[in-house]
């Protein structure tokens, strides 16, 4: 078990790791940086989550980040123990490959709304996504989603101030409500519709 700080990189195409990585606490920011540094979110990972299993299908990190966004705690497994503890369990080899499978359809979404859709589209979208993952909690009026606006504008592949320029608009038309490092959905449906869902 490791612990990583939020902001600590667990780990960079500088220093690649052939490791699977199964995330108990916190949450971690998947993500790579172009050559004119602008940096683009591939996953946002929440815990009971492995990261990192490319090295099962014999690929490796080379060109992405992993970052913590809060405090994180991770289980850390070598390749070789990969292979003694986790393949040689089907039911354990059919999850990693069912995972796998989730993070090539969430993909292939967003790489068509990136083309087919508009930048409110893709924002109320990607709410509604993470609405209904696991860094999300109800609240008494609403749905919790804890992203800052730069990061929701990596993972809806727009600009922070487009970003900030649209909740703004949902704000006032009464679909979520705004607070420092997180988002609060006030109408699901009305929002799943601007997302044309």
């Amino acid at each position: 078990m490791k612990t990583y700080g939020p902001g600590d990189l667990v780990y960079t195409p500088h220093q690649p790791l052939e490791t699977l990585f199964i995330l108990k606490k916190g949450r971690i920011r998947i993500f790579r940086v172009s050559p004119d540094g602008r940096a683009l979110t591939t996953a946002i990972i929440e815990p009971g989550t492995i990261f990192g299993e490319m090295v099962i299908v014999g690929q490796q990190m080379h060109d992405s980040f992993a970052e913590a966004l809060d405090e994180v705690v991770v289980c850390v497994m070598s390749k070789a123990d990969v292979r003694r503890l986790l393949l040689s369990d089907s039911r354990i080899a059919a999850r990693i490959s069912e995972t796998l499978g989730r993070r090539l359809g969430e993909i292939e979404r967003r790489l068509s709304d990136a083309i087919f859709k508009s930048a409110p589209e893709r924002i109320a979208g990607t709410l509604v996504t993470l609405a209904g993952a696991h860094n999300s909690r109800p609240l008494g009026r609403g749905i919790q989603v804890k992203l800052t606006h730069e990061q929701l504008a990596a993972l809806a592949g727009t600009s922070r101030e487009t970003t900030t320029k649209i909740l703004n608009e949902y704000a006032d038309q009464a679909l979520v409500s705004l607070g420092r490092g997180r988002i609060n959905i006030l109408d699901p449906d009305r929002l799943r519709r601007a997302g044309g869902l």
